[in-house]
């Protein structure tokens, strides 16, 4: 193409001046900042209310922050924890395609299981496992039309553990089962006649096609579920359960030191909570891929951008393209 000369009109010193610069003048939120201001003074307000109270002994704090008792006891309510969502989760799916049949018997049971646990308080429950006993005071399971029978107590079949196990177990089906049907019929229902136009069986198409696609709706409440779980299993002192609570509350009715021995069960259970979230975060991110366009960043990975990303601003167009001097050819497309 031809060379495009610079327009005669312009005045030579004009054409290699640069466009004066824009000054931008960002909005101001004054009032921003005085929120913030009255936010932080109370906040250190209220941190310096306790820790200057002279009734409250931090060094009590310490002593039993890492007491073998205490420590047991988080353990404890870990293992706690970890029982009762394997209950709930394994008999939640069960109830979710319980629901989902199309037999109205299956459907109908699963209903009322979820109604009923779901209608009732789980302190409620826990005190029904634990005096079950006064109702049921042995358990006996036989063969029809015979005389094999073998019995049991039912105070030494229904320990305090196992109690507890039950109470928060089966309470936590009812929501898990609402959960994982949530994932379920998330899934698009051309997917599964696609599989069952294929031959697929129900059982393979659920465990192959549906699922798979579920967990990215299931895994969110469940992490969620699990750390409701953990503070839950506090309830577990009506069975005299010796998880964290319960063991705290003991160490307090002996040495009167009832608010030093909460703020230490406190910070195991936020601890307990923090490392939970994480690995929430890790799981619901491992489930994301093949949703999302890029996966979020792990916190390495934010620290890392942070300390190493340097933001460089655009260049300025004149050096993209630098500005021409009259008569001398540009070339054009």
């Amino acid at each position: 193409m031809s060379g495009l000369t610079a327009d005669p009109a312009v005045p030579p010193g004009a054409a290699r001046q640069r466009p004066a610069a824009i000054r931008a003048v960002p909005l101001r939120h004054p009032w921003r900042w005085v929120a913030a201001v009255v936010v932080l003074l109370v906040l250190a307000g209220v941190i310096d209310t306790f820790v200057t109270a002279p009734q409250l002994h931090w060094s009590v704090v310490g002593q039993y922050l890492f007491n073998g008792q205490i420590l047991q006891a988080a353990v404890v309510t870990v293992y706690l924890t970890a029982i009762a969502m394997i209950v709930g989760v394994g008999l939640g799916v069960l109830l979710a395609v319980m629901r989902l049949s199309v037999n109205r018997v299956m459907s109908s049971v699963s209903w009322f299981y979820i109604w009923f646990f779901r209608g009732t308080p789980v302190l409620v429950q826990l005190f029904f496992w634990w005096n079950i006993a006064t109702i049921l005071p042995t358990l006996s399971v036989g063969i029809p039309f015979t005389h094999i029978m073998w019995s049991e107590s039912t105070n030494k079949l229904i320990t305090p553990l196992l109690a507890a196990i039950l109470g928060l177990g089966l309470n936590e089906a009812a929501y898990m089962a609402e959960i994982v049907r949530a994932g379920i019929i998330s899934v698009d229902q051309g997917q599964t006649e696609a599989a069952h136009a294929l031959g697929m069986r129900r059982p393979l198409v659920m465990r192959r096609i549906v699922l798979p696609q579920a967990m990215r709706v299931i895994v969110p409440p469940t992490g969620n579920e699990t750390i409701s779980m953990l503070k839950t299993t506090s309830l577990a002192y009506i069975a005299t359960v010796h998880e964290l609570f319960f063991t705290q509350q003991e160490i307090s009715n002996f040495n009167y030191h009832i608010i030093e021995l909460a703020i230490v069960a406190s910070i195991w259970y936020l601890a307990m909570s923090s490392v939970l979230t994480v690995f929430q975060y890790y799981i619901e991110r491992h489930f994301a891929r093949g949703s999302v366009r890029g996966l979020p960043p792990t916190p390495i990975q934010r620290l890392r951008r942070m300390l190493f990303q340097f933001h460089e601003q655009p260049p300025f167009a004149a050096e993209v393209e630098p500005w021409l001097e009259p008569g001398r050819p540009h070339s054009g497309m």
